[in-house]
């Protein structure tokens, strides 16, 4: 089964951090939420509480096909402030494994140098966070194995992204028919 470890951190958008989990479960996909904060309980942006799997050193995300960071302030600055956090995007980069990030969370990446010689999108005001890349401005950009989404409108698209790169355009077409996203994008 193909597993996706999602980063929390306190500030994080509360509808990047769900929207796409509820996508990749209902599609079959193994969501693990991690918590850097050094216990379970995270607060949204909004102030909503939300309970993670797992806090990040209960885990060794070897078994991990994407690692996903939802945006949101101060949740983004707070991702990037994590040293084992960063280190992990390092090696699952180069191995040449999948990185998703969305609105400001790119920053991370760009900060990284991950993103550098490649096509990025970000929440409006973040692009120069982007080092090195060709800012897009379109609502899911994919370069590779980092996918990145612009912000919350995006939520959706970016999630039926991933979605289909780890389960294919069948079952993430599916998905979106059950969820009536299809039907709201056809109007």
């Amino acid at each position: 089964m193909a597993k996706v470890y999602e980063f929390l951190a306190d500030g994080f958008e509360d509808i990047e951090a769900l929207a796409p989990l509820d996508i990749l479960r209902r599609g079959g996909v193994e969501v693990v939420t991690v918590s850097i904060m050094g216990r379970r309980d995270v607060c949204s942006a909004h102030g909503v509480t939300m309970m993670a799997d797992k806090l990040f050193d209960e885990c060794a995300f070897d078994d991990a096909d994407i690692l996903f960071l939802p945006g949101g302030m101060p949740g983004a600055s707070n991702l990037n402030e994590h040293e084992g956090l960063r280190q992990l995007l390092l090696d699952h980069n180069q191995k040449g494994k999948q990185i998703a990030a969305i609105c400001a969370a790119p920053l991370v990446l760009g900060g990284l140098g991950l993103l550098k010689q490649r096509n990025a999108t970000c929440y409006p005001g973040f692009e120069e966070t982007l080092t090195g890349a060709s800012y897009t401005a379109e609502l899911v950009t994919v370069d590779g194995n980092i996918t990145t989404g612009e912000g919350p409108a995006a939520a959706l698209p970016f999630g039926y992204q991933l979605l289909r790169s780890l389960k294919g355009d069948t079952i993430a077409q599916e998905i979106a028919e059950g969820m009536r996203y299809l039907h709201l994008m056809s109007e």
